[in-house]
């Protein structure tokens, strides 16, 4: 069963999840980074490009989730060097760090009241994200093409690029395109016709949205949307 709720740090997302059978349901690509608990460890999971499916029994796990483009600098690690990846906290930081943070998750009421303290505290040690980022997350979440938007913003291709790379793990075109994937679910789930999902998702046609969910998620609309 999953349950989420907003963390008290900006944007963020708190949450829970035991499977209910070995293989989970798939986590699908959304831009996001998550400081995940599971079994007395601490995994970073990096941005992804296409569905991770858990492996191994069910257990608990739990985790927060932070919007797209602010965990690199949190975690002190490019985001593009974890991408499609589950790795090991310890494989990121000194041993020594990684056991005062494991220490100050076990010790809370629960998991997520933990991550979230730890959460507060990194972001209280790095200071504010970067807010070109958060400007560029919203243009293209609201179908701004990537060429306009890197105008706005005053950025050249490459230097655009070089920085989506670093904070979002993969470059602009790809952040706009799971953007897209994340809009189209939420309207589809909403009960809103598939060809008008297209539409007001910014997909060329019905056709062109089962192909890029097909792409990035290894299933059908449908098949995502009956928990397939």
């Amino acid at each position: 069963m999953y349950a989420e709720r907003p963390a008290r740090l900006a944007g963020a997302v708190v949450w829970t999840n035991t499977p209910a059978g070995p293989a989970g349901a798939p986590v699908l690509p959304d831009g996001c980074m998550d400081l995940l608990w599971h079994e007395g460890r601490l995994l970073v999971a990096g941005p992804d490009t296409r569905a991770y499916t858990p492996q191994g029994p069910a257990a608990p796990w739990s985790g927060i989730r932070f919007r797209p483009g602010t965990a690199p600098a949190l975690l002190g690690v490019p985001a593009h060097e974890l991408r499609d990846r589950r790795v090991d906290l310890a494989d990121l930081w000194p041993a020594g760090r990684v056991r005062r943070l494991r220490a100050r998750v076990a010790a809370a009421a629960d998991p997520e009241e933990g991550l979230e303290e730890a959460a507060l505290l990194l972001a209280a040690e790095t200071g504010p994200s970067d807010p070109l980022l958060g400007t560029l997350v919203a243009a293209l979440d609201a179908g701004r093409p990537v060429g306009a938007t890197a105008d706005e913003l005053g950025l050249g291709a490459r230097q655009l690029h070089r920085r989506a790379l670093a904070a979002f793990g993969y470059g602009p075109k790809t952040l706009a395109r799971v953007l897209r994937l994340q809009r189209a679910l939420a309207l589809a789930r909403a009960g809103v016709p598939y060809a008008d999902t297209a539409a007001r998702a910014g997909y060329a046609d019905q056709a062109h949205l089962a192909r890029d969910v097909r792409q990035l998620t290894g299933r059908t609309l449908g098949a995502l949307l009956s928990g397939g």
